[in-house]
């Protein structure tokens, strides 16, 4: 594999796209939930199932645009999918029926994966070169957690200036014209960030031949399918995507258990937006100065010690430090995780030149947990209301994360030898 080559903007500019390409369909409704609920004239059920819509699409998406990003340059499908995502947006500021909207949400699967996430792991491992693998996906996740969270900021500050009566008071219809400006304003952005992809993110003429192949033959995805890292990594991703996804439950754990108001929950959630891009940074350089399947394998220990410390209910209302403590240790092993599970394709001898097929085959299991996930934490929840519930969820945490953790010891064992 070759020496890096592409420079520092190369990778700016992918982590710029990596998470622009998501603010309308996820950024926007995380949030603005409640608005978007109103504006749209949707209950929680409703908006799930938009969700769901989306999580079939894009699985169906991540087997086949695999191999897709394996005949095209990452610069030129990354552009076409932030344009087409864009497109989307002026459907969703007309504010369409609900049918409409499921519609939307199936051409946002097709759009922000087919044509987008094996194009993005692509380019990040392509930066990364033979040294800086960790540094890249490190970088590359953590900075997608800062990009939302200014997204996000942006958001709310354009929603505030269209509002003119106090926020408490606005009816259905100020907040959906103040909103649709929102909506208007991050298409803008979107489609600015592809034209920025398309001009800008080039990559050397000798390596854009050495990534991309003619055409994907049945071997090539039969010798993909023989790598055990493939196999080992679409475990890794599912429990570590698990964890992720059950970060989503610290600001209900906040007001339910900890018995904070809606302000002090909501700013429990910002205080996690922040945490990811610190995360990420570090980890990655850490893992380049020694072993990224070594940190992948630590950061899954990390996050059982967390969950079993709310798993275990230590944490209570009355243990406010540390309950942010827990917060810290379950986000460290869960942030550190997502940042370096793709780092170690190259450990785990993936050729970059199948990167893209990799990914897609990888993905399709590893991100199940889409589908899964939501339900089975809402049914924990629902089934013993309170603080009992949220044990449960926790348990669910620390059982994927010892899964995981293994796995990624056994990956560690396997490719030991090889080198980052």
């Amino acid at each position: 594999m070759h020496q890096k080559t592409a420079p520092w903007y190369f990778l700016l500019l992918v982590i710029l796209a990596g998470e622009s390409v998501f603010i309308l369909p996820f950024v926007l409704s995380r949030v603005f939930r409640p608005t978007v609920l109103d504006a749209f004239g949707l209950d929680n059920v409703q908006l799930g199932l938009c969700f769901s819509v989306y999580g079939v699409v894009a699985l169906v998406s991540y087997l086949f645009g695999g191999p897709l990003a394996d005949k095209f340059p990452p610069r030129k499908l990354i552009a076409m999918a932030l344009w087409l995502t864009a497109l989307g947006g002026l459907v969703y500021a007309s504010f369409p029926s609900y049918t409409v909207l499921k519609i939307l949400y199936g051409y946002w699967g097709f759009t922000t994966i087919f044509l987008f996430w094996a194009p993005m792991i692509k380019a990040t491992r392509v930066w990364g070169g033979n040294t800086s693998q960790g540094k890249a996906f490190g970088f590359l996740d953590g900075g997608r957690g800062l990009v939302g969270a200014l997204f996000g900021t942006m958001g709310v500050l354009i929603f505030s200036l269209f509002i003119t009566s106090e926020i408490a008071k606005a009816g259905i219809a100020e907040s959906r014209e103040a909103f649709k400006y929102v909506i208007l304003v991050s298409t803008g952005i979107v489609a600015f960030v592809g034209f920025l992809v398309w001009f800008f993110m080039k990559m050397d003429s000798r390596i854009e031949k050495e990534i991309i192949l003619d055409k994907i033959t049945i071997s090539q995805i039969k010798e993909v399918l023989r790598l055990p890292s493939v196999w080992l990594l679409m475990i890794i991703i599912l429990c570590a995507y698990v964890g992720y996804k059950i970060t989503d439950v610290f600001s209900l754990y906040a007001q339910d258990v900890m018995l904070y108001d809606q302000v002090q929950s909501a700013q429990v959630g910002t205080f996690l937006l922040f945490i990811r891009p610190v995360i990420g940074v570090l980890i990655g350089v850490l893992a380049d100065r020694t072993q990224t399947t070594f940190w992948l394998m630590t950061s899954f220990v990390i996050a059982v010690l967390g969950a079993l410390l709310f798993a275990t209910g230590l944490v209570s209302a009355s243990a406010t430090s540390l309950f942010f403590i827990s917060i810290l240790i379950v986000a460290t092993g869960v942030y550190a995780a997502r940042s370096l599970y793709f780092a170690v394709m190259q450990r785990g001898q993936i050729p970059l030149v199948l990167t893209g097929t990799a990914v897609g085959l990888i993905s399709l299991i590893g991100y199940t947990p889409d589908i899964f996930a939501g339900p089975a934490m809402g049914y924990l929840l629902e089934n013993k209301p309170g603080v009992r519930g949220h044990q449960d969820v926790f348990w669910m945490l620390a059982i994927f994360s010892s899964i995981g953790g293994l796995t990624a010891w056994y990956y560690h064992r396997l490719y030991k030898k090889g080198k980052d």
